[in-house]
């Protein structure tokens, strides 16, 4: 009951995130079942957990704290179920021989555990972040003993001596388990491939990848393996999923095409109105700094958002920008209405924040169109593109209702009519000439 009453207070002191609703509910019922004289680390404990972390907050079961908690607490409990209880089996030799293998079973489960929590994490740190981190079960062997001898038992103690003004040596005492942390994660990052990226993949491979987990975690008979073959199935599923052709901002600002060099380019207006100066060579100080991080981590590239490369093949004036597709195409950013005209008559795809011209011979994405479906990528499919916006058509949402009067695709394909160039000094390839014919 005392250490019910401690966990209820730290969940209060922390905040209360998701991660911690899940560790306070878990461990709650954990108490409640020994005080009740019942089995405690089972499935059972860490689906109440989830059904109270869902009922108080629903929204949950979408964010990453929800999903990277519960798969590694899986884990864990699949790992106990499996035998990790005959780690703390005492082995009938010396005492001298008791000590050594006391230290190397601790080392065994926190390697375990490490391990087990890492790899069921995965699927999610790479579908969020778009990145894994392959040495961390060195990292967390090099801290968590720290973090289990130090970090918290000072920690605690200086909450219990802060009333009474004595605290502070608790808290420097904790600073150097944080420091060491602190090393520890420095020097694991800077290793070769501590990190490595992982393109942007649909919600399909990760709900497969889901599947596999639990199946894996639940199942007690040699069918768990079935999820082994599952995740594995997922995997290839991720990493053969098509990259975005063009990326568009939702203020249609920004557009990121895929080059003849497999790599995004990016056009970009500049700060301001849309008939500011351009910044086509410099995109350090630009306010959507962020939005070329995340869209360059969503493709695996590490570049920067000021780095030169990313706006190489890129031809930019006070009207407007172009680049040329990995389809030999040209793609337009048109910023003032006289530039219009000219892409409408010459490139495959217009880009615009502004309506667009009554008649135009190019495939538009226009101020309107932004405005119904938001930001979008597009994929080549065929002889057009295929539009995955934030707001599909005809996809009716209680946050985004659907507009009346569209259709009821979730996606649409745009045929791009042209493919010369309207401010760079490219000689036509055989499939532009084709395309214009």
């Amino acid at each position: 009951m005392a250490a019910l009453a401690a966990s209820a207070f730290y969940l209060l002191l922390s905040g209360a995130e998701v991660a911690t609703q899940r560790s306070f509910f878990m461990t709650a019922v954990v108490l409640i079942a020994v005080m009740v004289d019942r089995r405690a680390i089972t499935f059972r404990t860490l689906a109440v957990a989830a059904l109270i972390v869902l009922t108080i907050a629903p929204e949950a079961l979408v964010h990453p704290s929800f999903q990277m908690s519960f798969a590694a607490t899986l884990g864990l409990v699949a790992l106990v179920q499996l035998g990790m209880p005959r780690l703390f089996a005492q082995p009938d030799h010396s005492a001298t021989a008791q000590v050594a293998l006391w230290g190397g079973r601790e080392i065994t489960m926190l390697l375990l555990a490490s391990l087990v929590a890492g790899l069921a994490t995965t699927p999610y740190a790479a579908f969020h972040f778009h990145r894994v981190t392959p040495y961390g079960v060195l990292a967390n062997l090099a801290a968590m003993p720290v973090v289990s001898a130090l970090v918290m038992p000072a920690g605690l103690l200086g909450l219990v001596a802060m009333p009474f003004g004595f605290d502070g040596v608790f808290w420097a005492i904790m600073g150097v388990g944080i420091d060491w942390m602190i090393v520890v994660t420095q020097w694991v990052a800077a290793l070769p491939g501590a990190v490595g990226r992982v393109p942007a993949f649909g919600i399909g491979p990760l709900i497969a990848a889901s599947i596999g987990i639990i199946l894996l975690g639940l199942l007690r008979t040699p069918l768990r393996y079935t999820g082994a073959a599952v995740v594995l199935v997922a995997a290839v599923w991720a990493a053969r999923v098509p990259q975005p052709d063009i990326l568009i901002s939702a203020d249609g600002r920004n557009v990121g095409v895929r080059g003849q060099d497999g790599k995004l380019h990016l056009m970009r207006a500049a700060k301001g109105t849309l008939t500011g100066t351009l910044t086509g060579t410099s995109t350090g100080a630009s306010r959507d700094g962020f939005l070329v991080r995340e869209w360059l981590a969503a493709d695996a590239d590490a570049r920067k958002p000021a780095d030169a490369s990313l706006t190489e093949g890129v031809s930019c004036d006070e009207s407007g920008c172009v680049t040329q597709g990995a389809g030999g195409g040209f793609v337009a950013l048109a910023l003032r209405p006289e530039a219009l005209a000219d892409d409408c008559e010459r490139a495959a795809l217009v880009v615009t924040a502004r309506q667009s011209p009554a008649a135009c011979g190019a495939s538009v994405i226009d101020a309107e169109r932004l405005r119904r479906q938001g930001a979008m990528a597009l994929r080549r499919s065929g002889s057009g593109f295929t539009i995955d916006a934030v707001k599909p058509r005809g996809v009716d949402r209680p946050w985004s209702p659907a507009i009346a009067g569209e259709g009821d695709a979730e996606t649409t394909i745009i045929a791009p009519r042209r493919a010369a160039p309207r401010a760079v000094d490219a000689t036509p390839s055989e499939a532009d000439l084709q395309a214009e014919e």
